[in-house]
């Protein structure tokens, strides 16, 4: 490795940004990516070292492993490394990982030279905003659930334990890619696909929804804040996410038209009769886990709209893509290899399905 320029530490360095993120940064920097089981596919030139976050020992032994190969100067910290289960249930893991895991991760690093710490959290640490609204970085912060309220914990370590590491915290939208990779909208995409019952009603204003980013989107704000980091001020806070964003409804459509060739119609049902049915199908004792649960539905009005102007003044950064451009590619990856597909991205493929994959091999 290249002892002439200053190290970037990636964690979570093989998972879904992180990986691209190192791919990113080896065409500037030497990287050395920190994982939970290592990196088997890792770059050639690129260190990659197995790491238990949730060890003092471990972290220690990392560290120490990153100093032999590059000395005490690290020009950034990239830590994508945290839990994240989406049923929604309570984990100590959330403490364990993401909360005590960043602060142990900080203190072991104030013996080092470190210029930047950058910490991926989530738009979802906000309250929602109305239509017509834009949350920017001093909008109120209410998380609702266990993952937005780890990083909320996790942000207030950074503040306290960074010492005199510049930080960056990047509150980033729901992030997708041109196979999807998204969890709610490969469900979504599921529903339509599979003409389900349920992909025909929604338990909120269909007029609501979410910002989204494009995965190439975010490493680039990524690389950008590496670059810059000179010039950046000693705690920023940065939304990362589409300007523009498709209400609930305008995504169905879309999907509808692009799968079926249809228009489709959602309607709004009542959110007590929704709960009642998820409870209902996540009790029951046989079949495919649900995706919906009870949790959900009362989360279902949740509007997220970003207002990016300190991303674009701090990093000259927005984004290049955009969801309603991207769909195409998802629906057209699917129909290609629909087994593929729900494979990456980890859905159960529906009998039908299966029976015309085994027929076709």
């Amino acid at each position: 490795m290249n002892s002439h320029r200053d190290v970037v530490l990636v964690t979570g360095s093989s998972g879904l940004i992180g990986a691209p993120v190192v791919r990113r940064l080896l065409k500037q920097s030497p990287v050395v990516g920190f994982d939970h089981a290592g990196d088997p596919v890792s770059p050639v030139d690129m260190e990659c070292i197995c790491i238990d976050i949730t060890s003092d020992a471990s972290v220690s032994r990392a560290l120490e492993r990153v100093r032999r190969l590059n000395g005490d100067r690290i020009a950034a910290v990239i830590h994508l490394a945290a839990y994240y289960d989406f049923s929604g249930e309570p984990s100590p893991k959330y403490e364990e990982i993401t909360v005590r895991g960043t602060e142990r991760l900080l203190r072991g690093l104030q013996s080092f030279q470190v210029e930047l710490f950058v910490f991926s959290s989530t738009m979802l640490v906000h309250a929602p905003c109305e239509p017509g609204q834009l949350i920017n970085e001093d909008w109120p912060l209410e998380p609702k659930w266990d993952y937005p309220k780890s990083k909320v914990q996790t942000e207030q370590v950074i503040r306290t334990e960074r010492g005199a590491i510049p930080a960056v915290v990047f509150r980033i939208a729901g992030v997708y890619d041109d196979r999807c990779h998204s969890i709610p909208i490969a469900h979504q995409i599921q529903r339509i696909y599979e003409r389900q019952l349920t992909s025909h009603v929604f338990p909120g204003d269909i007029t609501h929804g979410q910002s989204f980013v494009h995965l190439e989107d975010v490493v680039e704000a990524i690389a950008r804040v590496v670059d810059r980091r000179a010039h950046i001020p000693d705690e920023t806070v940065l939304l990362i996410g589409e300007p523009l964003m498709l209400s609930y409804d305008e995504l169905q459509r879309e999907l509808g038209k692009l799968i079926h060739d249809e228009e489709w119609e959602t309607r709004e049902s009542p959110k007590a009769l929704a709960k009642a049915g998820a409870w209902l199908e996540d009790a029951l004792p046989f079949g495919e886990e649900p995706f919906i649960k009870p949790w959900m539905i009362d989360l279902a009005d949740d509007h997220y709209a970003l207002d990016i102007t300190r991303a674009r003044t701090v990093l000259g950064w927005e984004p290049a893509r955009s969801l309603r451009e991207t769909l195409p590619k998802m629906v057209e990856a699917l129909k290609a290899d629909p087994a593929g597909w729900y494979r990456e991205n980890k859905l159960t493929l529906p009998n039908w399905l299966e029976e015309n994959v085994v027929h076709s091999v």
